[in-house]
């Protein structure tokens, strides 16, 4: 029964299905992604107030750079918007602003407001917010191996890996999340989400709203978090 009480740590989110909540509405697709970053605000809410220690989000992949770039330049600029909108909120409330990433390819627009928000933020530590932003799975276990054998380092355990990925203190999702029905985690925290507890929910985006959310942190408090070994009885 301990487990019905049981908070978790450290939930990950891969947000999906803003552009398919618009075309059903028939909107352009910036709409889906503006109306899903009020549901990034409600999460933050309901994470601070329940406990959760970290809560990260996909905001935006390698790849998606292949999308059309009136999407993408919305998408960029939703993403100004929001970090010079939320700092003073983050700050009132004691949240930190982390990014993770290839943050040093990005606009310079976009990398400016990403370290005046990260050094806005960086006192707070009540809660940490991250964004996964121009970030890939596979990219940053290239990058972490990369940066190992610049340091001299030719043999790794996985603790000395760990202290090379982009945010080495971030504790692995105990939960993620994935909105709009697909049932695939996309490239993202490829090697932090070995046992992590999958969500998958039809769902999309826009409509995963904190009555949502809670659905799913029930589901997780039901499960029994085994890391590959036989639970006593």
């Amino acid at each position: 029964m301990e487990n019905l009480y049981k908070i978790p740590e450290h939930v990950a989110v891969i947000m999906d299905g803003n552009g398919r909540w618009a075309r059903r509405r028939g909107l352009p697709r910036v709409y889906g992604h503006r109306e899903g970053a009020k549901r990034v605000e409600e999460l933050i809410e309901v994470s601070r107030d329940i406990g959760i220690k970290w809560l990260s989000v996909f905001a935006f992949s390698t790849e998606n750079w292949g999308r059309p770039k009136e999407e993408v330049d919305a998408i960029m600029s939703l993403l100004v918007e929001y970090i010079n909108k939320k700092v003073p909120y983050l700050i009132e409330n004691n949240i930190r602003l982390r990014f993770m990433g290839r943050i040093e390819q990005l606009p310079d627009m976009i990398k400016r407001s990403v370290e005046e928000g990260e050094k806005a933020t960086q006192h707070c530590d009540g809660m940490n917010f991250v964004v996964a932003l121009n970030y890939s799975g596979k990219a940053e276990i290239i990058d972490a191996v990369n940066k190992a054998l610049k340091s001299g380092i030719t043999e790794l355990s996985e603790e000395d890996f760990r202290r090379f990925l982009y945010i080495p203190e971030m504790p692995d999702p105990d939960l993620l999340i994935r909105t709009s029905g697909e049932e695939r985690i996309s490239n993202f925290m490829l090697w932090q989400t070995a046992y992590t507890e999958f969500y998958f929910t039809e769902t999309l985006w826009p409509d995963f709203d904190r009555d949502e959310f809670l659905r799913a942190l029930y589901e997780y408090q039901s499960r029994e978090r085994r890391f590959g070994k036989v639970l006593s009885i």
